[in-house]
């Protein structure tokens, strides 16, 4: 197959899915070509079988506003038509899937017929596609894709309530590479972080306010109190700063990590001994499921897609948003409990390699990607 991707190239979930999920096909000998505005984060080594076609913008005087969504419409017809594309897959809907639609439209005047899939990972959903400006074209876009996908129960089920889609979506959920993503019993960095053997509380996002990285802080405060340890917060965004404002009124400053944007994921992680995601909306959890086959037990909100990969007193906790003494306390029992610790991460791995490792989840996009094609 020759299959084009679309994604946003940055550190969200939806951006490394979509890349992992194209060096995977690349793998199994399909011909990937990615087309964005920028090289895919995760796509940071030559690859055989992959392609990157920048989408160029024009300035013009005209313009108030850079007109992406034709831009990335044009490129999508050109590569098209030159790589002979039998379909576009689209990672989010806003502006992607109206891109892809309006290019497949284009192609069949030109007698080049193409199939388009659209995933929807979440905020392009609950948050973006909600404006009352993008609702109509966000439903349209849906229904007018060949095959749609959600990474979760919920999100298809929220995307048939809010939008009145008349239209199959398929869950196909996050993976996860775990031989890239596995336990490493002599991490070299866990000493670094903990030189007196503390425990580890690591955090991982892009720190907006619907990821309450300032509950991660408080809950933090809480279980140092009983349990000597360390916070490592790695990641970037909106909400950085008034955590650092909170670790230093806290006085708790010496004890955390803030590392920024960081690609060295599985270390972070191995030198991690508990996850924490207090998350308001999570269609997913993707860094919750690295944690996981990194044999890290979480700590989740019980919204969203989380329920669906956390199973609660196994692979970790889960609690209801904003209760900062809930989560400190499971914390505290798993930290404090050497037995059932060891419990929750053989839990935790086992079920990021059963039910979510790469080959299972990319043999079900293939099986889609033959049963739209064959339609």
């Amino acid at each position: 197959m020759n299959i084009a991707i679309t994604c946003y190239p940055t550190y969200g979930g939806s951006g490394v899915v979509a890349t992992e999920l194209g060096k995977a096909l690349a793998e199994r000998g399909h011909k990937v070509h990615f087309v964005s505005y920028g090289i895919p984060m995760r796509l940071n080594h030559l690859k055989e079988n992959i392609y990157y076609h920048e989408v160029e913008m024009s300035n013009y005087p005209l313009f108030e506003f850079p007109l992406y969504s034709l831009a990335l419409a044009s490129k999508m017809i050109e590569v098209c038509e030159y790589e002979n594309i039998d379909l576009f897959h689209v990672h989010y809907a806003i502006p992607h899937s109206v891109s892809a639609y309006l290019a497949k439209q284009v192609l069949e005047k030109n007698n080049h017929r193409v199939k388009v899939i659209t995933t929807l990972h979440g905020t392009d959903i609950t948050l973006v596609g909600l404006e009352p400006s993008f609702l109509p074209l966000v439903k349209f876009s849906i229904e007018k894709s060949d095959g749609v996908t959600a990474v979760s129960k919920f999100l298809k089920e929220k995307t048939i309530t809010n939008y009145q889609i008349n239209k199959e979506i398929e869950v196909i959920p996050n993976f996860v590479d775990t031989e890239i993503y596995k336990p490493k019993e002599d991490c070299i960095f866990k000493s670094h972080f903990a030189p007196n053997g503390e425990k580890v509380l690591v955090h991982i996002s892009n720190f907006r306010q619907v990821k309450r990285v300032p509950d991660v802080v408080k809950i933090f405060y809480l279980v140092r109190k009983k349990i000597p340890s360390k916070l490592i917060l790695a990641g970037d965004g909106p909400e950085r700063t008034e955590c650092e404002r909170l670790v230093r009124e806290l006085n708790i400053k010496d004890d955390v990590y803030f590392l920024g944007k960081q690609e060295a994921v599985v270390d972070i992680l191995n030198a991690s001994d508990l996850f924490i995601m207090p998350s308001q909306s999570e269609s997913f959890g993707l860094s919750a499921l690295e944690a996981m086959a990194c044999g890290v037990p979480t700590i989740t909100t019980s919204i969203g897609g989380l329920p669906e990969l956390v199973v609660h007193n196994e692979t970790g906790f889960i609690a209801e948003i904003g209760d900062v003494e809930r989560m400190s306390k499971y914390a505290i029992e798993l930290l404090s409990n050497p037995n059932k610790y060891k419990k929750f991460s053989e839990n935790a791995r086992q079920r990021a390699v059963e039910f979510f490792n790469k080959n299972k989840i990319v043999e079900q996009y293939e099986e889609f990607y033959k049963r739209i094609l064959n339609q």
